[in-house]
């Protein structure tokens, strides 16, 4: 189980230091996929020794893949559309969508 955990803080730390030290979009959401993937290991790992008879870790597993799934089409969406309008993806110039 320790192993597992590790694994999961690895992934999640991973993920933490893309979203502060990204500039780029996509390197971003790559690494909010990373933290996703770790919270769902955190919940199959529990579900699995805390109690193996229910599936609630493996059901709320589900819902954030799903979830996940849905922040990807719609961060590729908002990338794609600031590509075309601007020609680049640079997170710095997003305030300028204000205007």
């Amino acid at each position: 189980m320790l192993q597992y955990l590790a694994l999961s803080a690895i992934l999640f730390a991973i993920g933490i230091f893309g979203v502060l030290t990204r500039r780029n979009a996509v390197g971003i959401l790559m690494s909010l996929e990373l933290m996703f993937n770790a919270a769902n290991i955190n919940l199959v790992v529990f579900n699995r020794f805390v109690g193996p008879d229910n599936l609630t870790g493996q059901i709320f597993a589900l819902f954030v893949v799903v979830v996940a799934a849905a922040e990807a089409v719609v961060g590729l969406a908002i990338v794609l559309l600031l590509y075309r309008n601007w020609r680049g993806i640079d997170i710095d110039r997003i305030n300028i969508m204000k205007w």
